[in-house]
Parts: C-alpha cells; structure tokens; sequence
C-alpha cells in the first residue's frame, strides 16, 4: 500500500528536513542538538499527519 504526504506532512518534511542543515553550521553544539531534537519532532509530526489524512480517507470512502 503506497501511502501519500498530507499537504501538511509535507511542510512538517520541509521542516525537518531544513532543520539539520541548519544545526550543522551552529557553532553553539547546545543549540544544534535542539535543533536536530526538533527535526526529530518534525519528522513525527509529518508521519502522524499522513496517518492522519490517510484515515480520514479511508474512512470518508467507508461512508
């Protein structure tokens, strides 16, 4: 089963995956593991809102 990003979990990607980019070029390493923290949290943001919108589908089309 092929399962499609949400509009949302899109920008949640986007987001994470800009994030570690931007850690990489932090001098300060307190502040890059927060940012690769968040990233993380991005990440699972994007997967939730794909589960998300995929069950909202399946259960329009159950209806």
């Amino acid at each position: 089963m092929t399962l499609q990003i949400s509009r949302r979990g899109k920008e949640c990607l986007k987001t994470a995956q800009t994030l570690p980019r931007t850690a990489k070029a932090m001098m300060d390493q307190l502040i890059a593991a927060q940012l690769k923290s968040l990233a993380d949290d991005y990440k699972r943001r994007a997967e939730k809102a794909s589960l998300d919108a995929a069950r909202d589908c399946s259960i329009r089309r159950s209806r």
